[in-house]
């Protein structure tokens, strides 16, 4: 099996076949047993001996690993799953900030951005009551508003394009 991994920022290409690992085109010996009752492996590769700890990180094929006490932070991917997440982060990098959607039905109460304005990443910019309590919604990103679809006083569905944001210039 051929994974794609990326170790502190640098891209390795590691193909597995149970007993041997080739590494960027150099092809070795290589085993992974457990020492039973911990959570310590030891990784043999040819001749040499290391001790792995491997934490499962926040997201599919993310780890941080203690690799004879050095830590390490990985994300090992197969080629069908890096080839999805290089193709959905090129498409993320170039749509620029994400809009504001109602996450609820309810009554716009307060609108507290015009178009034009800067926004930062958590800034309040629209007040939505649901339920009779008060929900104020926070830009995820900073940008520029390009277009305000809420107007107080209008109810809203779930999923409602309250704001637009655009990216912000560079100057």
């Amino acid at each position: 099996m051929k994974y794609i991994v990326d170790v502190n920022g640098e891209r390795v290409i590691v193909d597995l076949d149970g007993t041997h690992a080739e590494v960027e085109g150099e092809r070795v010996a290589a085993s992974l047993s457990a020492i039973e009752g911990t959570p310590v492996r030891l990784l043999r590769i040819g001749e040499q001996v290391h001790r792995l700890v491997a934490r499962r990180g926040a997201s599919r094929g993310r780890w941080t690993l203690d690799l004879d006490g050095q830590r390490v932070e990985a994300e090992a991917l197969d080629e069908r799953m890096r080839a999805i997440r290089d193709l959905t982060a090129a498409e993320a990098e170039a749509s620029g900030p994400a809009p504001l959607l109602a996450p609820m039905p309810g009554l716009v109460v307060r609108v507290s951005v015009a178009v034009g304005d800067t926004v930062s990443a958590g800034q309040g910019l629209v007040v939505v009551e649901a339920m009779k309590m008060e929900n104020e919604l926070r830009a995820s990103v900073a940008g520029v508003v390009t277009a305000v679809q809420a107007v107080p006083g209008q109810a809203v569905d779930k999923g409602a394009l309250l704001v637009e944001l655009g990216p912000i210039p560079s100057v």
